[in-house]
């Protein structure tokens, strides 16, 4: 699923082609592209034509369209394989178009929300008096942004009495940071992902938390990281920081610091990526990962 620095690339590309438009017509093709927006398809649109698109804006992994002249904002949940394009209004219907978005306006483009396995949708919702949907107001600051808290993150750390991977992934401690960046940033910090983050001290939380920002501006830099084509931004590019991974989806390559394979493990559901040598299992785990 696409991470941080896919969302803001999205984000980025929106601001540019979408901010500031009038909503024209909305076409919902697929019943559930909108199965979070309760009242149905019908309804999404009709309270969306008319109104202006403001700033688009996004939390960690989340991204929203708010409407400038009311505290409403739609909020695009991209899932395994969405898709948010903008495409010449004459431009051929992708295969798996799901809502298309007119605007009234003489820029001859549109929004389209694209999604392969409809895991994704659009949805619109009340904004908090600080301007998220009410539905993600528990999502943390992610670490880019400039009132992310590096103290309370390190005290909330501790108190969570989890391992170091599930706290990167907890979008309530921190959000933006998914399987990909929390592998890298933790092989750079030389950190295994069953660390217990009782032991952490606060200078340790620091280099971590530098490790993470690093990752996600060099990620940010490059585009992104696209395995395939289901992630791509508003013009249909890929990213390409799957060129500078160090060990995610590197099972048995050589580490590009010490040469020891690199060994996957499961995790949650999902694999997790380390060094052996470079990220030592900690006692704890009872020495239960692949060596």
């Amino acid at each position: 699923m696409p991470e941080l620095p896919e969302v803001e690339v999205v984000r980025r590309g929106l601001e540019r082609w979408v901010s500031g438009r009038i909503v024209a017509d909305v076409q919902v093709l697929h019943p559930r592209a909108v199965r979070r927006h309760i009242a149905g398809g019908e309804d999404f649109g009709a309270r969306l034509k008319g109104h202006r698109i403001g700033l688009p804006q996004r939390r960690g992994k989340y991204l929203w369209l708010p409407l400038a002249d009311q505290p409403s904002a739609v909020l695009a949940h991209l899932g395994m394989s969405g898709q948010l394009l903008v495409q010449p209004e004459g431009a051929p219907d992708e295969k798996h178009l799901r809502i298309r978005v007119r605007f009234d306006d003489t820029l001859t483009t549109e929004l389209r929300f694209v999604d392969q396995r409809t895991f994704g949708g659009l949805s619109l919702h009340t904004t908090t008096p600080e301007g998220l949907p009410d539905v993600i107001a528990h999502i943390a600051r992610d670490p880019l942004d400039p009132q992310f808290d590096d103290a309370a993150f390190h005290e909330a750390l501790r108190r969570r009495r989890t391992t170091i991977k599930r706290a990167l992934l907890d979008q309530s401690l921190i959000s933006g940071v998914g399987n990909i960046y929390a592998d890298e940033a933790l092989w750079r910090a030389r950190l295994h992902y069953e660390r217990p983050t009782t032991g952490f001290t606060r200078p340790r939380t620091a280099e971590l938390l530098g490790h993470v920002r690093d990752v996600l501006y060099e990620a940010l830099t490059a585009g992104g990281t696209s395995f395939d084509s289901l992630y791509v931004n508003v013009n249909g590019e890929s990213g390409y920081f799957s060129r500078e991974l160090n060990v995610y989806g590197r099972s048995d390559q050589a580490c590009n610091r010490c040469g020891t394979r690199i060994r996957r493990a499961p995790f949650m559901n999902r694999s997790s990526y380390f060094c052996p040598k470079c990220q030592p299992i900690p006692k704890s785990s009872g020495g239960r990962f692949p060596r």
